[in-house]
């Protein structure tokens, strides 16, 4: 099994051909096609690839199948004694992405 780790957004994110998952927002529309060439390591079964620091001509390629927002969290700043208040909400912004396959130079 084929197995992809790469980065984006400032996290990493291990995948393999047909999964999903969420990360920072991309630029695009649903249905548009992204990949990525900052793979960290690449692996099939026992055989491992690991870049310095990325390895080269290897390629995530993705679909864009949703963008959205996450659930709403709630922010409170609070201190004793002085009177201090202040409540805010977040929905940080995200692209649900399907892996469509992983290319590995040969």
């Amino acid at each position: 099994m084929l197995y992809a780790i790469f980065e984006t957004g400032g996290k990493q994110y291990r995948v393999s051909q047909g999964s999903v998952i969420w990360v920072e927002k991309l630029p695009g529309k649903p249905g548009d096609m992204v990949s990525f060439e900052q793979l960290l390591v690449v692996g099939r079964g026992s055989q491992i690839i690991v870049g310095t620091p990325y390895v080269k001509g290897a390629v995530v390629n993705a679909t864009i199948s949703q963008q959205g927002k996450a659930k709403k969290i709630m922010v409170f700043k609070y201190k004793a004694k002085s009177n201090y208040r202040k409540r805010y909400g977040h929905r940080q912004p995200f692209s649900k992405l399907t892996i469509d396959s992983i290319r590995v130079p040969d």
